[in-house]
């Protein structure tokens, strides 16, 4: 069970969910959970494991959720006291006969950021190498197989080329949310605007993936009014940054590769 939850949490961090972690570390007497049990619940209220059922169990879900719909990045370890007779101070008091206890590490994981490069030229090419040397995940996308493909992008997790309808198709059912970026860095402003349109269209209201622009602000002028027309909502809409990157005066596509990244570091780490 053990290594299925943890399989279970390594696919939930892919597709970009928080996950909230509960491990049995120690027991002691007569207890429904051993070492090395485990239970997971996402932010989107999906869950996996046991931690032994009855009232520790549910008390152990209720800090999972506090923490993980808290935004909490805090993890700690508790122990619980399954005696009904038990003092405060021996550690969180349960309705139970018992008469074990049970140590429980409970942490909140977060998933790596994950950047789909849309547009492989150069600026798509210094944002992978750098994605590689912080451990962040990239994907790539071009209507040109030239510009996506594995001899020119080694290690990113997908290469995507060719139609943009059918690349759109394939980011429904929630597929767009396995990325926490989407950066429009293509060589036809066209092709980036429609790009733009179809992944508002499909993310809806939500605030994953951000989404970034190369770009001037009379270009943005033009993505704005578009999507508008299309229907977007200002607020959405809004919520795309245009020009994108931490203004250092970025000119090369190294530097403009260091000024996005350390943006997409700041949102990481909640410093906005």
């Amino acid at each position: 069970m053990s290594r299925a939850v943890l399989a279970w949490v390594l696919e939930r961090l892919d597709r970009g969910d928080r996950v909230a972690l509960a491990s049995i570390v120690d027991a002691s007497g007569s207890v429904p959970g051993k070492p090395g049990a485990r239970m997971a619940l996402t932010d989107k209220g999906q869950r996996k494991g046991t931690v032994g059922g009855a009232g520790l169990e549910l008390k152990v879900e209720k800090q999972l959720n506090e923490m993980i719909l808290g935004n909490s990045t805090t993890n700690k370890v508790e122990k619980y006291v399954l005696h009904r007779d038990a003092k405060g101070n021996e550690g969180n008091v349960l309705n139970s006969v018992c008469g074990g206890t049970v140590t429980v590490s409970l942490e909140v994981l977060e998933p790596m950021p994950h950047i789909l490069i849309a547009g492989g030229g150069h600026c798509g090419k210094a944002l992978a190498e750098v994605c590689e040397n912080l451990g962040w995940s990239h994907s790539v996308y071009d209507i040109r197989y030239e510009y996506s493909n594995e001899e020119l992008y080694p290690n990113s997790l997908e290469n995507h080329y060719g139609d943009l309808d059918e690349f759109l198709k394939s980011l429904n059912d929630g597929g767009v949310f396995r990325f926490s970026d989407v950066l429009l860095l293509g060589h036809d402003w066209s092709i980036d605007q429609e790009l733009l349109i179809g992944i508002l269209k499909i993310r809806g209201e939500s605030r994953r993936p951000r989404i970034g622009a190369i770009g001037s602000r009379s270009k943005w002028s033009v993505f704005r009014k578009a999507a508008i027309d299309e229907g977007i909502s200002e607020e959405n809409i809004d919520s795309v940054r245009c020009p994108i990157g931490i203004n250092i005066g970025a000119e090369s596509p190294e530097e403009i590769a260091i000024a996005v990244s350390a943006e997409i570091m700041m949102f990481e780490k909640n410093l906005t």
